[in-house]
């Protein structure tokens, strides 16, 4: 239970709602034990008839219409109160649920790039649904049923003493058993609910990179092979539900066993007492044999909600497990800090925590606001590595990285990031229409603002071919768009943000020589006034910036200008001639 004490200030947060369902509950629970009563009279008054001892029929008539009557009423007011019991509680543990969902998500937000190299995609989306809805269960359903279990057994059995207090002691005499039964039962469950909650996180990771990744499946034409690999994780994941279930299944047999029993203690006990003249009235049996009868679905749930809470704890402690999870890149200033766009890498070396490799060695460079720069290199040479640092998605290992003369960690990290606009490698679009995709950048964007950015990264004729223009829905991740028009629709998202930095990862990659000229021309306008980072494996795009530098391993092997670079052999001249006669062929 140590781990479900994290929702403790949602029951603070909601706790009159929590009271007023608590008194709704105990006058329901009062308004139904009324009910055993006026049958108990009921017989009583038969049983008196029966013994001469009332010789009026009309007498007896009266008396049973207006016990009906009575039982009636306490039937529907006790049924109204539980529809607002259920109301109550269910109604708080659906706020509770939205609040921790969105306590998860934020949280979620705020970890840094590590956490999501770390963690798959189908785990985090199992815990933030699958594993919430295990504790809403708690929170709802087995407190509700928690509550009105105790209630009941207070008022029921404080009144089966008042009236038989003997006959009380055999009929609950099966309950100790019960709970011993239950806590070890408990046990097992929450041994094998935890192990359920794992395994369905690894299913759902299975399925979500399967979909994700349908096409290259289909290309590969290995949709058997995937298909028998999930046919196995379902299977597995079938044996271990299977267990879970079995154990579960243990309850409810316990429950009838013990409830019988009591039952069969009632009649034997309570029929030698009436023999023998210890209780007076037949009804009184009849009573008990009711009341035993109420506390079967409380005593029953006793198990199920115990099952929940076992469920609930082992999910929470899976949510917790990211919860506590502290941001690497934290905001270390609140305070406003415009962003200009000068930037200084001082020594700069970063190594990745996931991999041990170190991406940049004494990286030192400096760029003006409004100035271009492009980063040439091999693969892994640490071209992204730099864009990121920019960005702060990561801190780095050694040296500094100053912006507008203040160290990168002394920035507000929000003003630092709404300054840049940053179009990655691989073009990232949401399943929204084309319209939102790229006012994602600018959110209080005009759809003037938006043609115009479509305009200047040369996507716009290509929308308007569409049938539904802008408002084009596009798959998951763009797959509705070549790579091309997702690289294209990431710099119109880019550049519709106005930002004082711009980065741009090899987004040009997927566009031909023609439109990559339209591009950069028209990025040479709207970045005058900025501060522009482009990685590129292209000579073209980066022949115009104000300084080229050349990377190898992490290290900065040449720098300079387009012209003095091909004016002296290394890296960048071998490049230029290579693809010069690429073009020529």
């Amino acid at each position: 239970m140590r781990a479900l004490r994290h929702l403790n200030k949602y029951f603070f947060k909601y706790k009159y709602r929590l009271i007023v369902g608590l008194v709704i509950t105990v006058i329901a629970r009062i308004f139904a034990i009324a009910v055993p009563k006026f049958v108990g009279d009921s017989v009583d008054t038969i049983e008196q008839y029966i013994n001469k001892d009332i010789t009026n029929i009309s007498e007896v008539k009266t008396e049973l219409i207006t016990n009906i009557l009575l039982i009636l009423g306490s039937v529907l007011i006790a049924g109204f109160f539980t529809f607002l019991m259920r109301q109550t509680f269910i109604v708080v543990s659906r706020f509770i649920e939205f609040d921790l969902k969105n306590e998860v998500f934020k949280h979620y937000q705020i970890l840094s790039l590590n956490f999501y190299k770390k963690n798959r995609t189908g785990d985090l989306m199992n815990r933030i649904s699958e594993d919430v809805s295990k504790v809403r269960m708690y929170v709802g359903p087995a407190i509700m049923y928690s509550v009105n279990t105790i209630t009941l057994f207070v008022v029921v059995i404080s009144y089966m003493i008042s009236i038989a207090p003997l006959l009380t002691l055999y009929t609950v005499a099966p309950l100790p058993i019960l709970s011993v039964s239950i806590y070890k039962l408990s046990v097992a469950i929450h041994k094998r609910s935890t192990i359920v909650q794992e395994f369905l996180s690894k299913l759902t990771t299975f399925t979500q990179e399967s979909f994700s990744g349908i096409s290259v499946i289909k290309a590969y034409g290995i949709e058997p092979l995937i298909l028998k690999d999930f046919t196995v994780l379902s299977n597995t994941g079938k044996e271990k539900n299977i267990d879970l279930a079995k154990v579960q299944a243990l309850f409810f047999p316990l429950m009838a066993l013990l409830i019988g029993i009591s039952n069969l203690m009632v009649i034997y006990i309570g029929g030698k007492q009436f023999i023998a003249g210890t209780i007076e009235d037949l009804g009184v049996i009849v009573e008990f044999i009711i009341f035993v009868n109420m506390l079967t679905w409380p005593v029953a749930t006793v198990g199920w909600v115990t099952s929940i809470i076992q469920q609930a704890e082992a999910s929470q402690v899976r949510i917790n497990e990211f919860l506590k999870q502290e941001a690497e890149i934290t905001n270390n200033h609140t305070d406003q800090t415009p962003v200009i766009g000068n930037v200084v890498f001082d020594n700069v070396s970063f190594t990745y925590d996931d991999t041990n490799i170190t991406a940049l060695k004494e990286l030192s460079f400096t760029i003006n606001s409004g100035q271009t720069i492009a980063i040439i290199g091999k693969t892994g040479s640490g071209k992204s590595t730099i864009l990121d640092l920019i960005g702060r998605l990561y801190d780095v290992s050694n040296g500094e990285i100053r912006i507008d003369g203040t160290p990168i960690k002394e920035l507000n990290l929000s003003d630092l990031r709404n300054s840049i606009g940053y179009v990655p490698q691989d073009a990232f679009l949401f399943s929204s229409s084309i319209i939102d995709n790229i006012r994602f950048g600018n959110p209080d964007a005009t759809d003037d603002d938006v043609f115009e950015a479509a305009k200047n990264a040369v996507v716009h004729k290509n929308i308007i071919g569409f049938s539904k223009k802008y408002d084009t829905i596009l798959g998951e991740r763009g797959i509705t768009l070549s790579g091309g028009q997702k690289q294209r629709v990431s710099i119109a998202r880019a550049i519709i943000k106005k930002p004082s930095i711009l980065l741009f990862d090899d987004c040009l990659s997927a566009v031909d020589t023609e439109t990559e000229e339209e591009i950069l021309t028209n990025l040479s306008r709207i970045s005058k006034n900025k501060t522009t980072f482009i990685v590129s494996h292209r000579v073209s795009t980066a022949r115009n910036a104000d300084k080229i530098i050349v990377l190898e391993e992490g290290k900065i092997i040449q720098q300079g200008t387009h012209n003095q670079l091909i004016d002296n052999d290394g890296y960048y001249k071998n490049l230029y001639l290579k693809q010069l006669s690429e073009k020529e062929i």
